[in-house]
């Protein structure tokens, strides 16, 4: 397995967290705000993984081609 299969592979498995997330930050937005926000909180940490590993797989695509 390359580089760029391990990253998409990542990339996947943290896409599916965040959406598990969001929802889980939704659903709790109607009893329990307290817990709604730490779900968002920790849904924007991912998506903040999430554009870091976008930027590194495109590094790598740059470097591959060249």
């Amino acid at each position: 397995m390359n580089r760029i299969d391990i990253i998409k592979n990542h990339q996947n498995k943290l896409t599916e967290q965040y959406k598990t997330l969001i929802e889980q930050a939704y659903n709790l937005s109607q009893t329990d705000s307290a817990l709604s926000d730490i779900s968002e909180y920790r849904a924007i940490k991912l998506l903040n993984k999430l554009n870091r590993l976008k930027y590194l797989s495109r590094e790598v695509k740059q470097q591959t081609s060249a």
